[in-house]
């Protein structure tokens, strides 16, 4: 018996991948990971020094991303049917031997490996190596403390209608938002709604080659980088401060 190792992968420099994944990766013989057709891959160009020579190499090929609306029907089943065949291909090749998987970010933190978790139960051994999250990257990546003091730290989803932008960010003191890309003209008009568009930065590919960090407020509406996330730090109670005022 096999097992499949998904091994997350953090924000995108290998420096920063766990030992416990480096060690996985590295001993691999049979290797998956997910790419959009034609691409090589996020997550295949971060362990591209790290793969043995003679590793089999399973890429797990999106059949859409951007091409319809995430929540339309269509969308939905084609994934479906894209989870429910890797996630039983996977179980076959598990059963003889050790497949790793690579997760970018941490496979449990919005990851696409979290599709297939559900669909193994079961079916296969499965090990999770948990990886720094994408976003925790990103806010190092612009040299200042993301929460303070009891600061609340919300995460959401480009992807959310606008006014359901606006709800949360309304009482929120840090801010992370995720999935940008086109939704990213949205995203900043919620944070004009509440006063925070400001103080919002846009970073793209965090800690990896040509990282970018820029505020929001400057960038173009067009400009919708795929792999940024825009952050919002908090500026809360800070008790240190405090004393000496």
């Amino acid at each position: 018996m096999g097992r499949i190792i998904c091994a997350g992968l953090g924000p995108g420099d290998p420096d920063l991948i766990s030992v416990k994944s480096d060690r996985a990766i590295r001993g691999a013989d049979h290797v998956a990971y997910f790419r959009k057709i034609g691409r090589q891959g996020q997550a295949r160009r971060i362990v591209q020094d790290m793969l043995r020579a003679d590793v089999t190499e399973y890429p797990m090929e999106y059949p859409v991303t951007t091409e319809l609306p995430f929540d339309s029907p269509e969308y939905r089943h084609a994934l479906a049917g894209f989870y429910d065949d890797w996630a039983a291909r996977l179980a076959d090749l598990a059963a003889t031997r050790d497949v790793v998987v690579l997760c970018e970010g941490d496979p449990f933190f919005y990851g696409s490996f979290m599709h297939l978790y559900t669909r193994l139960q079961g079916r296969a051994e499965v090990e999770v190596i948990p990886g720094i999250t994408g976003m925790t990257g990103c806010w190092h990546a612009t040299g200042t403390p993301i929460t303070w003091g009891d600061d609340v730290l919300t995460v959401l989803m480009g992807t959310l209608p606008e006014e359901d932008l606006v709800h949360h960010m309304q009482g929120a003191d840090a801010l992370v938002i995720m999935k940008t890309g086109r939704n990213l003209p949205r995203v900043r008009r919620a944070l004009a709604t509440v006063g925070r568009l400001q103080d919002a930065w846009l970073v793209e590919r965090g800690t990896m080659p040509g990282q970018r960090i820029e505020r929001l407020a400057e960038v173009e509406d067009h400009d919708c980088p795929y792999f940024a996330i825009v952050i919002v730090h908090g500026h809360g109670r800070r008790p240190e401060m405090e004393a000496g005022e």
